[in-house]
């Protein structure tokens, strides 16, 4: 358990946060499927994504993990076949992303994770992949995983996508397009949520030399026969994990400035620092990084779809501002890590705070949150979005505080470098 000091932090104090998470597992991705050697500068190298990286050599991709660099060398759009279980954890990322990969390799790829992950939806992506003519079923038939997928060439070219839920769907699909002799072409038919998700994917895409076209967010033509081409690429800091110290920095009425994270990246987490300006903070958009100094806070209503692993920590917030913060368009969190909705909800209430949620929406109405024992769900951003209110309500405990680990594995050592 880690106890969360409710003293002093620096009124002025600029933090450094790891490479960003997606970015990592795409580019991890599109060199496994290169032309060459590739070379990953400050990857993020956490749970999650180390599992991407055992995956991918497990389908015979030759990786050398030199720390602040991982080398690649591509296999040219081909993976070899895989007799043993790829185990993801709860890696909903990599087991989403990786699982459509599947269909460029050879024979079955049987895709499996935690007792949480095993609660978390595929059926849309196997019902996209199936309507290719690739053979993929959930092994329990309840749409979750173990998932069993065959690396065969398609027998067609269109298929269709809901990404009511998660807008990672889209994103396996269009990596894995090129690299099939006729490509594809995607309808998305609902959605897709966590628009900036699928921007990031094709932002890599074209960074590799991949063409395509694309009527916003739901339809998507990828020319098959393409390769991605092998290069060096640095990873930029993560927008998620920037999120806990611009709510630091507003919960305290300090000022803190995250390096690295500018408003121009295409990370849709960068968003929250505009949405704690709404609060009443202050935002600075500077070449080097977002600063957020706080202020007093009030209620706001906001739409968090593009950015909801941002939402716990915007309720945090909330729990200290003025009035009832409405968070809508959120309904897909109750299929992350943990049921997000419900987690904040809970822990919010044993610090005294009132919530409310309906279909897709959370309502938080701010108060004097007092300290308690959090639990954290096994959920790496309920731990850190807590650990945060600790700062301004002393008390606050973190239970199984090392699930951090997932994402951030250095949280607790940054985050001890806010106190004076």
């Amino acid at each position: 358990m880690k106890a969360i000091q409710a003293k002093p932090i620096q009124k002025a104090i600029t933090v450094q946060v790891p490479g960003s998470k997606s970015y990592t597992h795409r580019l991890l991705i599109a060199a496994a499927l290169s032309d060459g050697a590739c070379r990953i500068r400050r990857p993020l190298r956490s749970e999650d994504t180390l599992l991407t990286l055992a995956a991918l050599r497990q389908m015979g991709i030759d990786i050398q993990d030199q720390g602040d660099t991982i080398l690649v060398q591509g296999g040219r759009g081909k993976l070899a076949a895989c007799a043993t279980p790829i185990d993801l954890g709860n890696s909903g990322t990599s087991m989403r992303l990786l699982s459509g990969l599947a269909i460029l390799g050879q024979g079955d790829y049987l895709f499996t994770g935690s007792k949480r992950m095993q609660e978390r939806p595929m059926q849309a992506l196997l019902d996209s992949l199936n309507l290719l003519g690739i053979p993929a079923r959930s092994q329990k038939n309840n749409g979750c995983p173990p998932i069993v997928i065959t690396g065969t060439a398609p027998t067609g070219t269109k298929t269709r996508i809901d990404c009511g839920t998660s807008s990672q769907y889209l994103s396996a699909l269009l990596l894995a397009a090129p690299c099939l002799p006729q490509g594809m072409v995607i309808e998305v038919t609902k959605g897709p949520v966590s628009k900036p998700y699928v921007d990031m994917t094709v932002d890599i895409m074209e960074l590799f030399g991949i063409r395509f076209k694309r009527h916003g967010y739901t339809h998507f033509e990828v020319p098959g026969g393409q390769t991605y081409r092998a290069g060096d690429h640095a990873v930029e800091p993560d927008a998620s994990q920037a999120g806990y110290f611009w709510a630091a920095a507003a919960l305290t009425g300090s000022h803190i400035k995250v390096q690295g994270v500018t408003a121009g990246s295409r990370q849709g987490d960068v968003g929250l620092a505009q949405v704690f300006g709404q609060m009443g903070c202050r935002v600075e958009n500077e070449a080097d990084g977002i600063a957020v100094t706080g202020g007093p806070l009030k209620a706001i209503d906001v739409d968090m779809g593009n950015m909801p692993d941002m939402v716990p920590t915007l309720a945090v917030v909330a729990a200290f501002a003025q009035g009832t913060t409405i968070i809508r368009n959120v309904a897909h969190l109750r299929a992350k890590e943990s049921d997000r909705l419900a987690a904040v909800s809970q822990e919010l209430a044993k610090m005294g705070i009132q919530t409310s949620s309906g279909p897709d929406e959370l309502r938080v109405t701010g108060g004097r949150p007092h300290g308690a024992e959090i639990d954290t769900y096994d959920d790496h951003r309920i731990a850190m979005c807590f650990a945060v209110a600790g700062l301004k309500a002393p008390g606050v405990v973190i239970k199984d505080e090392g699930c951090v680990k997932k994402s951030f594995p250095n949280y607790w050592e940054v985050f001890e470098t806010l106190y004076v």
